[in-house]
């Protein structure tokens, strides 16, 4: 387990210059008007979301594998164990199934759990406790029954992994009645969203990107209040525009961003890009307005195209007063529909990438403006 860690670190710290390059078109907009008082890793403002909402609340505690004494697979909870006891980080056995049950029956009795998993891939084993017991405990108790625990870890695309540890949930656990689905992208994101999770009555799959934990952003004062919570319903319009509604969640927040820079530097496209933030449940009135407004629509996920997130604003497009305003059809970005391959050297290619969303956009907006 440990030397297959640290091949992961090995290609994460690689991967490291292309992460901080990424993100560095965003950081002025993230900005915005606020005075910049905290430089952080999205890593970091995990953990510091964890810590407040332990010593908040004395419910709340985390437990899985290696988050205790090891610091945590990714040093997601660094300190933490040191900081808190071994009464409110708990490591476990390597058995998803036994420690997610355990969560499972505590989140029934009024504790808080937060369950991370090394990898969402991992919550296949312990699948069954979180939809048979857990998302559908409140509805088939007649209300008598919550469960508020968020289960945590890293979901979507890594680097050099393979299939059996390198795919998006999303749409999996959005599917699914009694769950929260929470795609967070940068550290505004991740301190909002983790501690409004932490705090929600509801069960939450709260979906982390390993790719980026190292990146590093800068956080407004107000991100790091201590009761800074963002709503679990509502998306955010990250660059506005007038041409294309571009949707996103996750790191494909940051590619559609950078693909919306280069559109309208090389084609004078305004491209409106949404972070969708929260997947269940969907923020759809915010899609419908933006579409109302540029009359086209382009969703980008690194997940698979059929029954994807992508699939779903699909046929909200078909279903909503937006197909009136729609001048073309809806463009999906997704990932190959293929099994994550093993090889570095191709596996870019079954993962959407900056041009692919470029090319979406002049493909719905039928060339318009192209020079």
């Amino acid at each position: 387990m440990h030397k297959k860690q640290q091949v992961l670190s090995s290609l994460l710290q690689r991967a490291a210059t292309t992460q901080r390059s990424l993100v560095a078109t965003q950081r002025a907009a993230f900005h915005a008007s606020q005075t910049a008082n905290v430089e952080m890793t999205c890593r970091d403002a995990i953990n510091t979301a964890m810590c407040e909402e332990i010593e908040r609340d004395p419910n709340v505690f985390l437990m899985g594998e290696e988050v205790g004494q090891y610091n945590g697979a990714y040093k997601v909870s660094k300190g933490m164990y040191d900081k808190y006891g071994p009464s409110r980080i708990w490591d476990t056995p390597i058995s998803e199934t036994g420690f997610t049950g355990i969560g499972v029956g505590a989140g029934f009795m009024g504790l808080r759990p937060i369950i991370e998993f090394m990898t969402w891939n991992f919550s296949l084993q312990a699948i069954d406790h979180i939809i048979n017991s857990c998302a559908k405990g409140h509805y088939m108790s007649a209300g008598d029954l919550k469960c508020p625990i968020v289960f945590r870890g890293i979901n979507g695309v890594s680097a050099g992994v393979a299939a059996q540890h390198s795919q998006c949930f999303a749409s999996w656990y959005a599917s699914v009645p009694g769950l929260k689905v929470v795609t967070p992208w940068n550290i505004e994101d991740l301190r909002g969203l983790l501690k409004a999770s932490i705090r929600d009555e509801d069960p939450v799959v709260f979906l982390e990107n390993e790719m980026m934990y190292g990146v590093t952003m800068s956080a407004p004062d107000h991100i790091m209040d201590k009761d800074f919570v963002l709503p679990l319903n509502k998306a955010k319009i990250e660059r506005e525009g007038t041409d294309v509604t571009i949707t996103a969640f996750s790191k494909m927040v940051g590619f559609s961003l950078e693909a919306a820079e280069i559109l309208k530097r090389d084609f004078d496209i305004s491209a409106e890009v949404i972070n969708l933030r929260v997947i269940r449940p969907l923020d759809r009135n915010t899609i419908v307005q933006s579409v109302k407004k540029t009359n086209r629509i382009v969703s980008v996920e690194e997940g698979w195209p059929q029954s994807g997130v992508g699939s779903e604003i699909a046929a909200l497009m078909m279903e909503s007063e937006a197909f009136d305003y729609l001048d073309a059809p809806l463009e999906r970005i997704a990932g190959a529909d293929v099994p994550m391959p093993y090889s570095v050297s191709i596996e870019r290619l079954a993962v959407p990438q900056v041009d692919n969303i470029i090319k979406g956009v002049l493909k719905a907006c039928h060339g318009k403006k192209q020079r």
